[in-house]
């Protein structure tokens, strides 16, 4: 087995030298995931060339998950868009023009938002398809077992888990803080709010108190929200340190760039505890990629939770959608594969009434969820404490029966992976199955990933 298998669903170590049949990975790695085993290959070579074992097919789906996850395919590799002249004039013009002016640049840069294969839009999960397809070829491996323990991910058996952050973009958005925050606290969203600590506005440590005192977060997005802090490596180091100290100031442990933009190998240089700067799908953002993933995942010692869902801003101002649509069938998505969902919403575009409108009625639909569907809404700050908590748990055998040891065990919940009519199906104990289940009346199914 895979020790990402190992790590991400947290199932008995003595699972890791199982390894999945070859022709099984041989299979898998020409199929439906090819083009992104491709991204991964030598050039000239193939994804699933004859004269490979088993281990080097299992050897390069852990790269292509690894490489997803980092988006280490395409012009993500060396963010060319950022260090490109057509960037820098755009930006040192920026702060002088109009919104309408720099939206109409956008939607031209993002024109071919549509024709873009990878990743999927609108949610990619390549690389929880990935994982749970490795599991299920763990199941039919000779070695392996019928039905796999892991703990599962989210806390009290949770189906999955839903986040709202609002990034404050500007002293109007600012102002408009207050009134969001009644209407997070009116329907129970414990929202965290991400501030640009330099040049955009002024926050007040009372300001700052305030939000904590209403139960909400506070992070940080940015420096001064320029576009250029991943521009180049010396400059982003400089600007790192003043960051560090503004989330010290601040008291903030989570971490949001301007814009999205990003570089995975640089985010050593900031010390929290969390990042939120990556995409699932970025094919709406100047930096293009993303994750590929529904789940957070760690980049070294710093925890990531990607965005998951389509930026307000994207949604009014590219796409020119003012409805739920499309944040309900991302939701539905991520559903399925019983993921995080995470959105971004912005103080600044949320003060007219239709908008705001709109904001009300999402979170009543999440609301909805929580109470219908067993979502588990939180803030970034305890989801980042949960799968912390979650990684360092173990599941060990007593005789007769699982059990999960470790500091918050009393809210993790043993789920199952067995086959089920082709299909990898969780479950989780203790509640119940669907009818046509082979043990129904002991679990609940709560995923099923092809």
């Amino acid at each position: 087995m895979s020790s990402l298998l190992v790590e991400h669903y947290r199932c008995p170590d003595r699972y890791a030298a199982v390894v999945p049949q070859y022709e099984f990975l041989r299979q898998m790695s020409s199929g439906l995931f090819e083009p992104y085993f491709r991204l991964f290959s030598a050039p000239g070579e193939t994804s699933s060339g004859n004269d490979e074992s088993a281990s080097q097919l299992l050897s390069k789906a852990e790269e292509a998950i690894q490489g997803l996850r980092h988006e280490g395919y395409g012009s993500n590799r060396d963010n060319h868009v950022l260090r490109s002249p057509i960037a820098r004039v755009y930006y040192f013009f920026r702060p002088f023009l109009p919104r309408v002016i720099r939206q109409y640049f956008q939607r031209i840069y993002l024109s071919d938002w549509d024709t873009l294969a990878i990743p999927r839009w609108p949610v990619d999960t390549t690389v929880d398809d990935l994982l749970a397809q490795l599991l299920l070829g763990v199941i039919r491996s000779e070695l392996g077992p019928k039905r796999i323990p892991f703990i599962w991910f989210w806390p009290e058996g949770a189906s999955s888990c839903a986040i709202m952050t609002h990034d404050v973009e500007t002293q109007a958005g600012l102002r408009h803080c207050l009134a969001l925050m009644d209407t997070d606290a009116v329907f129970g969203m414990p929202a965290a709010y991400q501030m640009v600590p330099e040049d955009r506005y002024r926050v007040s440590s009372a300001f700052l108190d305030e939000i904590k005192g209403r139960g909400f977060e506070v992070n940080i997005q940015d420096l001064n929200h320029d576009g250029l802090l991943f521009r180049d490596e010396r400059e982003f180091r400089r600007r790192a340190k003043k960051i560090n100290a503004y989330a010290k100031q601040f008291g903030a442990r989570g971490f949001r760039s301007g814009a999205l933009y990003r570089n995975s190998d640089w985010l050593r240089a900031l010390r929290f505890e969390y990042d939120m700067s990556v995409p699932n799908v970025a094919h709406l953002d100047p930096q293009r990629g993303g994750c590929c993933t529904v789940f957070p995942y760690f980049i070294d010692e710093i925890l990531e939770l990607p965005l998951t869902t389509t930026q307000d801003y994207s949604l009014f101002h590219i796409l020119n959608q003012h409805s739920l649509d499309l944040w309900k069938q991302q939701v539905e998505l991520i559903q399925r594969k019983n993921g995080l969902i995470s959105f971004i919403t912005h103080p600044d575009y949320l003060r007219n009434a239709a908008a705001r409108s709109l904001y009300r009625r999402l979170l009543s639909y999440l609301a909805d969820k929580r109470e219908h569907e067993r979502v588990w809404i939180t803030s970034p700050g305890e989801l980042n404490d949960w799968w912390r908590q979650r990684a360092q748990l173990r599941i060990v055998e007593d005789e007769t029966h699982w059990r999960i040891d470790g500091p918050g065990s009393e809210r993790a919940r043993i789920a199952y992976a067995e086959e089920h009519k082709g299909q990898l199906v969780f479950t989780v104990e203790n509640q119940s199955l669907p009818a046509d289940h082979p043990e129904n009346g002991a679990c609940i199914s709560a995923s099923a990933n092809s």
